[in-house]
């Protein structure tokens, strides 16, 4: 008995001091280690990484630049399931200990006594996240206690919610997604309030190992760490027996999600991060800027899908190249061999790889990864004649062997009806620029058939001669100079000495003839080539050059030479659609802008566009302000003045107003001018649109190297540019109308389908005057015939018509104006 006792009192005393040394170390630890505590305040003003977000102007998602895939989320907006797998997984017991728990630390101290081994254990959430916002993951026991003593301050100073959402916004859940909004987007696609049950449990047991327990990388070992979770929340009570053998049933569907991108706008998405960059450096991938770009989705979507049909229109008309390789059938593959061998083949401009797997006379069976088995009709066929150059093809088909044998790999193109055709990669470039007249804001732009493939973004970056693009500018020099649309200039054969290159220039009309005196607007309209050199011939290159330049272009862009009359300068797609907007709002100069507003991660807004508005009505208001204001300081009493001063503060400052460069006599004569081209020249094709507000000009360079159309009405303004990049000729008839209007056309159909006609209305000051269309000249009073043509009162002719039976033949050989 007393040996006993010996024995109690001896190992009573040796656990006292043992824990009276134990005590003491951690006392003497703490008064080492606090001082070196972090301020738990930096916990609260805690900026995350966060991507850059791009956004189109109705809040649709374009683009996400960062390396961390991260999307903060609130206590309040978490769901109570997502919490309870957490909790299940990593500390069951998190809203009753004080930061510390000590039965895991106990459990974790005597697994160090029994291996002599230093594990990973007892860790809380909180400790988890002292350690993941102040320390680094070394396993030593200065480390463990200082991540204790930290957790302990921070559950002193931050509530359970506060510290649950850190963690859940910080943690790593593998595949670049950070937190776990952005794991529920990176795994299944879906917000963190549309994921099931079996989904919840699945991304909760990620961050232990989110490398060997991923779903996509090793989804075996990952199911059973699901089940292992699943499991916890149902011994803890988080789910019912029912529940809990459903989640055991539901296959894993997890895959990789990228950014749930809903419009596709990659150039401007671009452009964006270039300006972000430029302005504030890396924190613009990491600090969570939201950019709110000018596009508009229905308008971008329908921009990419005309230019992309128009690219790939042209590519028929010249000929199938081929395809992209050939394997060996194997007549007993399965399915699972046939998408490996398309595996290898990625998908560009919404064209999609395919498997020819069997050909017939008169069609072709084909396999699609996404799509499983398809068929080629003749109709989808037929066109694929071979290519020999831009000028010729083969001969025509009369059978699908002559074309495909069963191993090929194709592209193919979705059609409306859900079917498919061949197609293939077009050469052929382009570019889509659509602009809000009345601001400048950038509403659609596609730089190209596919950025992925070419990120040289054509609408802003390449500088291609706009050919008659530019006539209208020309044009509208003359008018400034005192001609009139009535205006006679002789089409005929011209030619132009050279000394410096010891050649001559003889310009001719695309048709090749010759259509004797001719008025401006006829001349416009029918893109006659020889009129508008005797016309800037007339006017003078040089100033043709400086009035030119109002519209936006610079110096270094416009020849002081005769070429300037077709359009020798150069112009991206981008600055044309800039210039003709200057018509389409009524003579202001708008400059293209397309970042609305930028909001940092916390809501505040950085930066919000004021661009100057063209807006005629309001320089018409504020010309009779100016007059009212001048009598009003006369005939006012002082006694008022007091009054007027407190009301202008409370109102909003006015817009800024864009700058006049065009008066609205000339822009109305340009654009009835160019409604003309659309409704009976170049361009008459535009008018199955239905519509009698368009106008524009066709643009087609030598040798057909560039097609343009620039067109607009008075709310939208797009030009379409088409081309290769290493400047060739596009081939025989294909001019502005056929290889760009078609373009325009479809993507005008669509952006305008909810947008009323405006009447273009004639400003004051205009006359209207019955003129003979062979002369220019006015027609007397009851003379026969004529049309109706609108001047200038000071240009009005002066000069009367004679009769076709008395005047006979007039012969022209001046380039000087006829009257």
């Amino acid at each position: 008995m007393t040996v006993l006792v010996r024995f109690l009192r001896f190992f009573l005393a040796t656990g006292f001091a043992v824990a009276t040394a134990g005590l003491v170390v951690v006392v003497a630890a703490y008064f080492y280690i606090a001082p070196q505590l972090p301020p738990i305040e930096r916990l609260k003003e805690v900026q995350l990484q966060v991507p850059l977000r791009v956004f189109s102007s109705d809040g649709e998602l374009i683009a996400e630049f960062g390396e961390q895939h991260r999307t903060p989320i609130r206590y309040e907006d978490l769901p109570p399931m997502v919490v309870n797998a957490i909790l299940a997984t990593e500390d069951d017991r998190f809203f009753e200990h004080p930061g510390v728990d000590y039965q895991g630390l106990l459990r974790a101290a005597m697994e160090l006594i029994r291996t002599g081994e230093k594990r990973q254990g007892g860790s809380t959430i909180t400790m988890q996240v002292a350690r993941n916002f102040f320390l680094s993951s070394e396993k030593t026991y200065l480390r463990k206690l200082t991540e204790i003593f930290l957790a302990l301050k921070i559950e002193r100073h931050l509530t359970k919610q506060e510290i649950l959402e850190l963690y859940l916004n910080k943690i790593y859940f593998g595949h670049r997604a950070y937190g776990i909004a952005a794991a529920a987007q990176v795994y299944y696609g879906v917000n963190i309030d549309e994921l099931t049950v079996p989904q919840i449990a699945m991304i909760a047991g990620l961050p232990k190992a989110p490398s060997s327990n991923n779903p996509v990388s090793n989804p075996e070992r990952a199911l059973e760490r699901r089940n292992y979770v699943l499991g916890r929340m149902y011994v803890l009570g988080f789910l019912d027996a029912e529940q809990y053998r459903l989640a055991l049933e539901e296959a894993d569907t997890a895959s990789l999600h990228k950014a749930a991108v809903s419009v596709e706008a990659p150039y401007l998405a671009e452009m964006v991060r270039a300006y972000m960059v430029e302005h504030f450096g890396e924190d613009a991938y990491v600090a969570g800027f939201r950019v709110f770009t000018t596009l508009v989705s229905d308008r971008q979507a329908a921009a990419n899908t005309a230019l992309r049909s128009g690219l790939l229109a042209y590519d028929r008309r010249h000929g199938y190249r081929g395809v992209i390789r050939h394997t060996e059938p194997d007549p007993d593959a399965a399915e699972d061999k046939w998408r490996s061998i398309l595996a290898g083949v990625e998908s560009v401009g919404g064209l999609l790889p395919a498997l020819v797997t069997k050909v017939e006379e008169k069609s072709a069976s084909i396999y699609l990864a996404a799509h499983g088995a398809a068929q080629l009709e003749w109709g989808a066929l037929s066109w694929a004649r071979a290519y020999r150059s831009v000028n010729s093809r083969g001969p025509e088909l009369n059978a699908a062997g002559e074309l495909l044998k069963a191993g090929d790999l194709i592209y193919v193109e979705g059609l409306p009806d859900g079917g498919w055709r061949l197609a293939q990669l077009p050469e052929v470039s382009g570019a889509l620029v659509s602009v809000n007249p009345h601001d400048g804001a950038i509403v659609a732009l596609v730089g190209g058939f596919d950025f992925y493939r070419s990120k040289f973004n054509r609408a802003v970056q390449a500088q291609r001669q706009p050919g008659s693009s530019f006539k209208p500018f020309v044009y509208s020099a003359a008018l400034a100079k005192g001609y009139t649309v009535a205006s006679l200039f002789n089409d005929a054969p011209v030619v132009f000495n050279d000394p410096s290159l010891e050649t001559t220039w003889r310009p001719e009309n695309y048709s090749g003839k010759f259509y004797g005196p001719t008025r401006m607007r006829e001349a416009l309209t029918h893109s006659r080539n020889l009129v508008s050199i005797r016309l800037l011939q007339a006017i003078g290159p040089a100033y043709a050059a400086d009035y030119v330049r109002r519209f936006g272009f610079s110096p270094d862009q416009i020849p002081r030479e005769l070429s300037l009359a077709l359009g020798s300068g150069s112009a991206t797609p981008l600055e044309m659609a800039r210039a003709y907007s200057v018509w389409a709002n009524g003579g202001f100069y708008v400059e293209p802008f397309f970042i609305r507003e930028i909001q940092d991660a916390e809501d505040n807004v950085l930066f919000r566009a004021n661009p100057p508005l063209a807006c005629p009505e309001c320089e018409q208001a504020q010309a009779l302000e100016s007059v009212t204001a001048d009598v009003s300081a006369m005939s006012e009493a002082p006694e008022n003045s007091e009054q007027d001063t407190e009301l202008s503060e409370a109102e909003e400052a006015p817009p800024v107003l864009a700058e006049r460069v065009v008066d609205p006599t000339n822009v109305y004569l340009m654009t009835s001018m160019m409604q003309d081209v659309v409704k009976r020249g170049t361009a008459r094709r535009a008018m199955e649109l239905g519509r009698n507000d368009l106008a524009g000009k066709t643009g087609t360079t030598n040798d057909q190297r560039d097609a343009w159309f620039c067109g607009f009405n008075a709310e939208l303004v797009t030009t379409v540019w088409v081309g290769l990049d290493r400047v060739q000729p596009l081939g025989n008839g294909e001019t502005g109308g056929r290889a760009a209007l078609p373009i325009w056309i479809d993507y005008m159909r669509e952006a305008l389908k909810d947008v009323p006609e405006a009447v273009l209305q004639q400003p004051p000051g205009l006359v209207t005057v019955r003129i003979d269309p062979k002369t220019g000249l006015r027609l007397a009073s009851g003379q026969a015939g004529g049309i109706f043509e609108v001047f200038h009162p000071e240009h009005v002719p002066e000069q009367y018509s004679e009769p076709a039976s008395q005047r006979g033949e007039l012969i022209y050989d001046s380039a000087e104006p006829l009257f």
